[in-house]
Protein backbone atom coordinates (compact mmCIF):
# COMPACT_ATOMS: atom_id res chain seq x y z
CA UNK A 1 0.00 0.00 0.00
CA UNK A 2 1.15 3.36 -1.05
CA UNK A 3 1.96 5.87 2.26
CA UNK A 4 -0.61 9.16 0.58
CA UNK A 5 1.51 11.01 3.75
CA UNK A 6 4.60 9.98 2.83
CA UNK A 7 6.91 12.61 1.06
CA UNK A 8 8.56 12.57 -2.20
CA UNK A 9 12.17 12.12 -1.53
CA UNK A 10 13.94 15.93 -2.90
CA UNK A 11 16.39 15.71 -5.94
CA UNK A 12 19.60 16.26 -5.33
CA UNK A 13 20.26 19.18 -7.39
CA UNK A 14 16.87 20.73 -5.27
CA UNK A 15 18.66 19.92 -2.33
CA UNK A 16 21.99 20.98 -3.21
CA UNK A 17 21.06 24.24 -4.29
CA UNK A 18 18.62 25.02 -1.36
CA UNK A 19 18.91 28.76 0.08
CA UNK A 20 17.45 29.97 3.16
CA UNK A 21 17.41 33.81 4.27
CA UNK A 22 19.14 34.42 7.42
CA UNK A 23 19.57 38.22 6.95
CA UNK A 24 17.55 40.88 4.59
CA UNK A 25 19.68 40.18 1.38
CA UNK A 26 21.40 37.09 3.04
CA UNK A 27 21.23 33.58 2.70
CA UNK A 28 22.83 30.38 3.45
CA UNK A 29 23.92 27.55 1.83
CA UNK A 30 25.56 24.39 2.10
CA UNK A 31 27.90 23.27 -0.99
CA UNK A 32 28.12 19.53 -1.31
CA UNK A 33 30.33 17.11 -2.00
CA UNK A 34 27.80 15.95 -4.67
CA UNK A 35 29.18 18.10 -7.83
CA UNK A 36 33.13 17.69 -7.08
CA UNK A 37 35.55 17.82 -9.71
CA UNK A 38 39.08 17.17 -9.19
CA UNK A 39 40.77 18.43 -6.04
CA UNK A 40 37.24 18.07 -4.20
CA UNK A 41 36.15 21.43 -5.45
CA UNK A 42 32.52 22.01 -6.48
CA UNK A 43 32.20 22.26 -10.29
CA UNK A 44 31.06 26.44 -11.20
CA UNK A 45 28.03 25.63 -12.97
CA UNK A 46 27.01 23.75 -9.42
CA UNK A 47 28.14 27.08 -7.92
CA UNK A 48 26.32 29.55 -10.20
CA UNK A 49 23.25 27.80 -9.84
CA UNK A 50 23.27 28.34 -5.94
CA UNK A 51 23.33 31.96 -6.51
CA UNK A 52 21.15 31.95 -9.19
CA UNK A 53 18.64 30.55 -6.39
CA UNK A 54 19.22 33.33 -4.10
CA UNK A 55 18.28 35.93 -6.97
CA UNK A 56 14.96 34.04 -8.02
CA UNK A 57 13.91 34.71 -4.37
CA UNK A 58 15.29 37.81 -4.28
CA UNK A 59 13.59 39.52 -7.45
CA UNK A 60 10.24 39.98 -8.87
CA UNK A 61 10.39 38.00 -11.90
CA UNK A 62 10.58 34.05 -12.08
CA UNK A 63 13.08 33.03 -14.52
CA UNK A 64 16.60 33.71 -15.24
CA UNK A 65 17.27 35.04 -18.52
CA UNK A 66 20.83 35.55 -18.24
CA UNK A 67 23.94 35.03 -16.07
CA UNK A 68 27.69 35.96 -16.10
CA UNK A 69 30.25 34.03 -13.37
CA UNK A 70 33.47 35.15 -12.42
CA UNK A 71 35.48 32.38 -10.33
CA UNK A 72 37.20 34.02 -7.94
CA UNK A 73 38.73 30.99 -5.91
CA UNK A 74 38.12 27.02 -5.48
CA UNK A 75 34.32 26.22 -4.08
CA UNK A 76 34.52 23.34 -1.71
CA UNK A 77 32.16 21.66 0.45
CA UNK A 78 31.09 23.04 3.22
CA UNK A 79 28.78 26.24 4.61
CA UNK A 80 28.64 29.38 1.95
CA UNK A 81 26.65 32.81 2.49
CA UNK A 82 25.05 34.42 -0.51
CA UNK A 83 24.53 38.50 -0.19
CA UNK A 84 22.38 39.31 -2.73
CA UNK A 85 22.11 43.41 -4.06
CA UNK A 86 19.31 44.39 -6.43
CA UNK A 87 19.93 46.50 -9.24
CA UNK A 88 17.45 47.27 -11.27
CA UNK A 89 13.33 46.32 -11.37
CA UNK A 90 11.89 46.65 -14.41
CA UNK A 91 8.71 45.81 -16.17
CA UNK A 92 10.25 43.20 -18.26
CA UNK A 93 13.50 42.18 -16.66
CA UNK A 94 14.81 43.12 -13.11
CA UNK A 95 18.41 42.37 -12.40
CA UNK A 96 20.33 41.80 -9.39
CA UNK A 97 24.08 40.52 -7.96
CA UNK A 98 25.08 37.25 -5.89
CA UNK A 99 28.66 36.95 -4.08
CA UNK A 100 28.80 33.30 -3.06
CA UNK A 101 31.16 33.27 0.31
CA UNK A 102 33.08 31.27 2.25
CA UNK A 103 35.52 31.13 5.07
CA UNK A 104 34.99 35.02 4.79
CA UNK A 105 36.64 35.23 1.39
CA UNK A 106 34.13 35.89 -1.91
CA UNK A 107 34.90 32.71 -4.17
CA UNK A 108 31.98 33.49 -6.91
CA UNK A 109 30.24 36.67 -8.17
CA UNK A 110 27.80 36.43 -10.31
CA UNK A 111 25.28 38.77 -11.95
CA UNK A 112 21.65 37.79 -13.63
CA UNK A 113 18.61 39.15 -15.30
CA UNK A 114 15.03 37.88 -14.61
CA UNK A 115 12.02 37.60 -16.67
CA UNK A 116 9.21 36.10 -17.22
CA UNK A 117 9.89 33.62 -20.51
CA UNK A 118 5.96 32.61 -20.61
CA UNK A 119 5.12 36.12 -21.37
CA UNK A 120 7.75 36.54 -24.63
CA UNK A 121 5.98 36.91 -27.40
CA UNK A 122 8.36 38.75 -29.49
CA UNK A 123 9.87 37.60 -32.82
CA UNK A 124 11.46 34.63 -33.41
CA UNK A 125 13.94 33.49 -35.38
CA UNK A 126 16.26 30.38 -35.39
CA UNK A 127 19.13 29.80 -37.73
CA UNK A 128 20.96 26.88 -36.79
CA UNK A 129 18.97 23.29 -35.87
CA UNK A 130 19.53 20.84 -32.95
CA UNK A 131 22.61 18.38 -33.18
CA UNK A 132 22.30 15.13 -35.44
CA UNK A 133 22.28 12.40 -32.84
CA UNK A 134 21.17 9.15 -32.86
CA UNK A 135 18.22 7.69 -30.13
CA UNK A 136 19.62 8.29 -26.69
CA UNK A 137 18.80 4.32 -26.26
CA UNK A 138 21.27 3.96 -29.21
CA UNK A 139 23.90 6.34 -28.51
CA UNK A 140 27.50 5.07 -26.25
CA UNK A 141 27.72 6.07 -22.51
CA UNK A 142 30.73 7.52 -21.59
CA UNK A 143 31.77 7.58 -17.70
CA UNK A 144 34.55 8.43 -15.66
CA UNK A 145 37.00 6.30 -13.44
CA UNK A 146 39.01 9.53 -11.62
CA UNK A 147 38.45 9.40 -8.20
CA UNK A 148 37.07 11.89 -5.97
CA UNK A 149 35.18 13.50 -8.92
CA UNK A 150 30.93 12.84 -8.01
CA UNK A 151 29.32 14.96 -10.71
CA UNK A 152 29.65 12.28 -13.21
CA UNK A 153 28.02 10.16 -10.53
CA UNK A 154 24.77 12.81 -11.29
CA UNK A 155 24.65 13.44 -14.63
CA UNK A 156 24.50 10.79 -17.74
CA UNK A 157 26.26 11.42 -21.17
CA UNK A 158 25.43 9.52 -24.40
CA UNK A 159 27.45 9.67 -27.88
CA UNK A 160 26.61 9.02 -30.76
CA UNK A 161 30.47 7.17 -30.97
CA UNK A 162 33.75 7.15 -28.87
CA UNK A 163 35.27 10.57 -28.84
CA UNK A 164 38.95 10.58 -30.21
CA UNK A 165 40.10 11.19 -27.10
CA UNK A 166 38.83 9.04 -25.24
CA UNK A 167 40.57 6.16 -27.04
CA UNK A 168 43.93 8.37 -26.68
CA UNK A 169 43.28 9.94 -30.76
CA UNK A 170 41.95 13.23 -29.83
CA UNK A 171 40.50 13.97 -34.01
CA UNK A 172 41.99 17.67 -33.90
CA UNK A 173 38.19 19.31 -34.64
CA UNK A 174 37.22 20.83 -31.14
CA UNK A 175 33.46 20.03 -31.67
CA UNK A 176 31.47 17.68 -29.46
CA UNK A 177 27.58 16.98 -29.62
CA UNK A 178 26.39 14.37 -27.07
CA UNK A 179 22.86 13.61 -24.88
CA UNK A 180 22.65 14.35 -21.26
CA UNK A 181 20.35 14.64 -18.22
CA UNK A 182 20.07 13.56 -14.85
CA UNK A 183 20.80 10.07 -13.65
CA UNK A 184 18.35 10.61 -11.06
CA UNK A 185 15.17 11.26 -12.47
CA UNK A 186 14.07 14.73 -12.52
CA UNK A 187 12.74 17.10 -15.47
CA UNK A 188 15.41 19.57 -16.60
CA UNK A 189 14.38 23.16 -15.68
CA UNK A 190 15.77 26.42 -16.20
CA UNK A 191 18.07 26.89 -13.03
CA UNK A 192 19.43 23.18 -14.11
CA UNK A 193 20.47 24.65 -17.37
CA UNK A 194 22.35 27.17 -16.04
CA UNK A 195 24.39 24.29 -13.95
CA UNK A 196 24.07 21.94 -17.08
CA UNK A 197 26.35 24.42 -19.91
CA UNK A 198 29.32 23.83 -17.83
CA UNK A 199 29.11 19.90 -17.47
CA UNK A 200 29.62 18.60 -20.11
CA UNK A 201 33.79 17.46 -21.28
CA UNK A 202 35.50 20.33 -23.21
CA UNK A 203 35.62 20.07 -26.43
CA UNK A 204 39.52 21.16 -26.50
CA UNK A 205 40.21 17.39 -25.26
CA UNK A 206 39.54 16.83 -29.46
CA UNK A 207 42.64 18.74 -30.00
CA UNK A 208 45.18 16.99 -27.56
CA UNK A 209 44.43 19.13 -24.13
CA UNK A 210 44.12 17.14 -21.24
CA UNK A 211 42.05 19.73 -18.81
CA UNK A 212 40.43 23.36 -18.57
CA UNK A 213 39.57 25.70 -15.72
CA UNK A 214 36.58 27.95 -16.06
CA UNK A 215 37.53 31.73 -15.73
CA UNK A 216 34.22 33.33 -16.25
CA UNK A 217 31.14 31.80 -17.76
CA UNK A 218 28.09 33.26 -19.30
CA UNK A 219 24.80 31.65 -19.89
CA UNK A 220 21.73 32.96 -21.75
CA UNK A 221 18.69 30.88 -20.84
CA UNK A 222 16.46 30.66 -23.85
CA UNK A 223 13.03 29.44 -23.10
CA UNK A 224 11.83 26.75 -20.27
CA UNK A 225 13.03 23.42 -21.50
CA UNK A 226 10.26 19.91 -22.68
CA UNK A 227 11.15 16.78 -20.01
CA UNK A 228 13.55 14.52 -21.26
CA UNK A 229 16.79 14.01 -22.82
CA UNK A 230 18.83 17.20 -23.51
CA UNK A 231 20.91 17.47 -27.23
CA UNK A 232 24.04 19.55 -26.42
CA UNK A 233 27.09 20.47 -28.95
CA UNK A 234 30.09 22.23 -28.01
CA UNK A 235 32.31 24.23 -30.02
CA UNK A 236 36.03 25.66 -29.55
CA UNK A 237 37.39 27.84 -32.25
CA UNK A 238 39.98 29.61 -30.81
CA UNK A 239 43.19 28.93 -28.25
CA UNK A 240 45.29 31.48 -27.72
CA UNK A 241 47.87 31.52 -25.36
CA UNK A 242 46.51 29.21 -23.07
CA UNK A 243 43.19 30.51 -22.99
CA UNK A 244 40.32 29.14 -25.27
CA UNK A 245 36.42 30.18 -25.23
CA UNK A 246 33.92 27.17 -25.28
CA UNK A 247 30.63 27.61 -26.64
CA UNK A 248 27.58 25.57 -25.75
CA UNK A 249 23.87 25.01 -26.70
CA UNK A 250 21.27 22.64 -25.05
CA UNK A 251 17.78 21.93 -27.16
CA UNK A 252 15.40 20.10 -25.81
CA UNK A 253 13.45 16.42 -26.00
CA UNK A 254 11.14 18.66 -28.72
CA UNK A 255 13.76 20.26 -31.01
CA UNK A 256 13.81 23.35 -29.27
CA UNK A 257 16.94 25.67 -28.16
CA UNK A 258 16.43 26.25 -24.26
CA UNK A 259 20.16 27.64 -23.41
CA UNK A 260 23.72 28.96 -24.98
CA UNK A 261 27.04 29.81 -23.47
CA UNK A 262 30.10 30.67 -23.88
CA UNK A 263 33.05 30.27 -21.48
CA UNK A 264 36.93 31.56 -21.11
CA UNK A 265 39.00 29.04 -19.75
CA UNK A 266 42.79 28.16 -18.70
CA UNK A 267 44.36 25.47 -20.52
CA UNK A 268 46.78 22.97 -17.83
CA UNK A 269 50.45 24.38 -17.65
CA UNK A 270 53.15 22.44 -19.93
CA UNK A 271 56.15 21.10 -18.44
CA UNK A 272 58.02 24.31 -20.37
CA UNK A 273 55.46 26.69 -18.67
CA UNK A 274 56.16 25.13 -15.10
CA UNK A 275 59.87 25.09 -15.39
CA UNK A 276 59.75 28.85 -16.65
CA UNK A 277 57.31 29.85 -14.04
CA UNK A 278 58.87 28.17 -11.07
CA UNK A 279 59.83 30.04 -8.52
CA UNK A 280 63.50 29.81 -6.92
CA UNK A 281 62.91 28.44 -3.36
CA UNK A 282 63.76 31.06 -1.46
CA UNK A 283 60.95 33.07 -2.84
CA UNK A 284 58.04 30.35 -1.54
CA UNK A 285 59.80 28.15 0.15
CA UNK A 286 60.53 24.54 -1.69
CA UNK A 287 57.23 23.72 -2.38
CA UNK A 288 56.49 26.92 -4.03
CA UNK A 289 56.21 25.58 -6.89
CA UNK A 290 52.89 27.57 -8.60
CA UNK A 291 53.25 26.72 -12.51
CA UNK A 292 51.26 23.54 -11.86
CA UNK A 293 47.87 25.20 -10.37
CA UNK A 294 45.26 27.15 -11.36
CA UNK A 295 44.76 30.52 -10.79
CA UNK A 296 42.87 31.90 -7.30
CA UNK A 297 40.95 33.29 -9.67
CA UNK A 298 39.79 29.83 -11.53
CA UNK A 299 37.67 26.57 -11.12
CA UNK A 300 38.13 23.53 -12.44
CA UNK A 301 34.62 22.61 -14.44
CA UNK A 302 32.87 19.21 -13.61
CA UNK A 303 34.83 16.80 -16.22
CA UNK A 304 37.40 19.17 -17.22
CA UNK A 305 40.23 17.49 -15.52
CA UNK A 306 43.72 16.92 -16.24
CA UNK A 307 43.18 13.09 -16.85
CA UNK A 308 41.15 12.90 -20.37
CA UNK A 309 41.93 9.09 -20.48
CA UNK A 310 40.11 8.57 -17.54
CA UNK A 311 36.79 8.97 -19.43
CA UNK A 312 35.06 5.95 -20.81
CA UNK A 313 33.58 5.27 -23.37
Amino acid sequence: MIDPTARTPIHPFDADTRVAAVAEHTWAATITDRWNTVGGRAFGGYSLAVCLQALRLELPLPDPLTAAALFLGPVRPGPATVSTEVARIGRRVAAGHARLVQSGVEVVHAMATFTDLRSATGRTLIRNRMPDLPPPGQAIELRTSIAGVTVTDRIEYRLAQPPGWSQGRPSGAPTMTLWLRFRQPRDPDLLALAMLVDAAPPAVFEVGETGSTTIELTVHLRAHPAPGWLACKATTRHVIGGYHEEDFEIWDSHGKLVAQSRQLALLPATAHELRRDAPSSHEHGEHGRRGGTAPSGAVHRSVRSRHAAAWLA
